[in-house]
């Protein structure tokens, strides 16, 4: 299971002129290869009277689905360029489209290239770029007299305070990087005395967006 990655938070879109042309972008976080077509298929019928609508993403824990789609420009001038700005960027399950109604002039290969690549990063930009990472959810379990302590020193810590729960004793939440995992038991156990139990119980991603 991947642990770290970067993705888009969601939907997206932008628009840009580029020599009378419009170029308007459309950006979406999926995870299946049917979800970036249906998200393609869309927009296609949302823009059907479009000059082109171009597309590309990148699917997967190894980016092992990429495709590329120019939609009627020149090969190689459009969807190519797309993908490659995803790539560049790093950013995985990620699917863009980028719909050109053409001004009247002709932005000839290496034009176009520019124009879709900047199209993509602008949609980027409204989509924002988020980084996943892979946190486990820790249960420590203290007597009432450890509370203070132990949250104090949580509160100004690092690591984030998910939940406390009031039991018969005191749980405490809290999520942690799954690499500093044993860093924070050794630490927690030496705060407590080792009079604490800590315990597995979850992991989930959260996100951080990207400046």
């Amino acid at each position: 299971m991947r642990e770290n990655y970067l993705t888009v938070k969601g939907y997206g879109e932008s628009e840009i002129v580029i020599s009378k042309s419009r170029f308007l972008t459309y950006i979406e976080r999926v995870e299946t290869e049917e979800d970036a077509i249906s998200f393609i298929d869309r927009i296609k019928k949302i823009h059907h009277n479009a000059t082109h609508n171009c597309s590309a993403y990148i699917i997967g824990e190894h980016d092992h689905i990429q495709k590329a789609n120019d939609d009627g420009e020149p090969s190689g001038t459009a969807g190519v360029p797309m993908l490659e700005v995803l790539k560049k960027q790093g950013l995985k399950d990620t699917v863009v489209v980028v719909t050109r109604y053409f001004g009247g002039i002709k932005l000839g290969g290496g034009g176009l290239i520019r124009a879709y690549g900047k199209a993509t990063t602008e949609g980027l930009l409204a989509a924002q770029v988020v980084e996943r990472k892979l946190h486990h959810f820790m249960n420590i379990a203290i007597d009432y007299t450890w509370l203070g302590k132990v949250e104090n020193e949580i509160r100004g810590s690092s690591y984030t305070l998910e939940e406390i729960r009031y039991l018969e004793g005191v749980e405490i939440i809290v999520s942690v990087l799954k690499e500093e995992v044993e860093q924070f038991q050794n630490w927690v156990t030496e705060m407590t005395n080792g009079q604490s139990t800590i315990s597995f119980e979850d992991a989930q991603f959260i996100e951080f967006v990207v400046k």
